[in-house]
């Protein structure tokens, strides 16, 4: 399966990426089938923040991770949280690409932050959203949002990356997923900011069938995240329950799955494991292909 894989590491220029994907997009689709006009076609997507490798423990363990992703068999993922050769605590290792692999997916890493390497042999350290599909990834970027850096002295809220959008073509169905992780301090305003700079983002996106999956850090109910409910559909809709952090006894739900109106969700859950500090959100969906 092709790996798409936006990391400075491996050395992957603008041009090298949009060639790769390009190429992806013409391999498609498989057969005609796929293809067929109004046809709906279902979808499992799937929200997770995974805590840099963490449990609910505190204890790195990658392979935990994999067991709870293969369980909820999604065709999407947005994993919050992923270290790529960040530091000790996660061995150094690339968690974007080795859950990719583990889970035969294509993945997109969107950073939020890439520093210098520890010395000049190394790769850069970077931290940030991965998305993983099932389906081929035709077209991916990493958007820039309003972000207040725990990197730097004195922050201010400043354009950042770590908004990724990955466009997939699901048996015809072209669907643009976004991943996200939104402040969380306690004070609403970066969050706001973000709210703004997502809903224009997507706003100026052509494709109709969005998915929305990420760490919103913030309850269903707050005034930062009222402007969104007005673009996007909550997978859980009214329906109480659905706590997804902590793990171990969830108080409140503030990782989300959400769809764009033409999107249909038949069914959403927050799956119980401590192979993070947060519980994954899980939906399955419906989309339209040729929509």
């Amino acid at each position: 399966m092709r790996r798409i894989v936006s990391l400075p590491a491996r050395l992957l220029s603008a041009i090298a990426l949009t060639a790769a994907l390009a190429a992806s997009a013409l391999a498609l689709p498989a057969n005609a089938a796929d293809v067929d006009e109004g046809r709906q076609v279902a979808l499992r997507v799937a929200t997770y923040n995974i805590q840099a490798g963490a449990g609910m423990d505190r204890r790195f363990d990658l392979d935990r991770q994999v067991a709870a992703l293969r369980e909820i068999d999604a065709d999407i993922l947005a994993l919050q949280e992923v270290d790529v050769n960040w530091s000790g605590r996660s061995q150094w290792r690339d968690l974007a690409t080795e859950l990719a692999d583990a889970l035969d997916m294509s993945v997109f890493f969107g950073h939020i932050y890439s520093l210098d390497p520890p010395s000049a042999e190394a790769p850069r350290r970077e931290f940030g959203i991965a998305m993983l599909s099932r389906y081929p990834i035709v077209h991916a970027e990493n958007h820039d949002i309003a972000r207040l850096s725990t990197q730097t002295p004195d922050p201010t809220p400043q354009p950042a990356p770590g908004f990724p959008e990955i466009v997939v073509n699901v048996r015809g169905a072209l669907v643009h997923a976004y991943g996200t992780h939104l402040d969380y301090r306690a004070d609403p305003y970066v969050r706001e900011l973000q709210v703004a700079d997502m809903r224009q983002v997507m706003a100026e996106d052509r494709g109709r069938q969005q998915v929305l999956l990420g760490d919103f850090n913030a309850e269903p109910g707050a005034a930062e995240l009222a402007p969104l409910w007005e673009d996007v559909v909550d997978a859980w809709g009214a329906a109480e329950g659905g706590l997804t952090y902590p793990a171990a006894d969830p108080v409140k739900r503030i990782d989300y799955v959400t769809v764009s109106p033409w999107i249909e969700v038949r069914s959403a859950a927050a799956r119980a494991t401590l192979a993070s500090d947060h519980l994954p959100v899980v939906a399955d969906v419906v989309v339209i292909s040729g929509a």
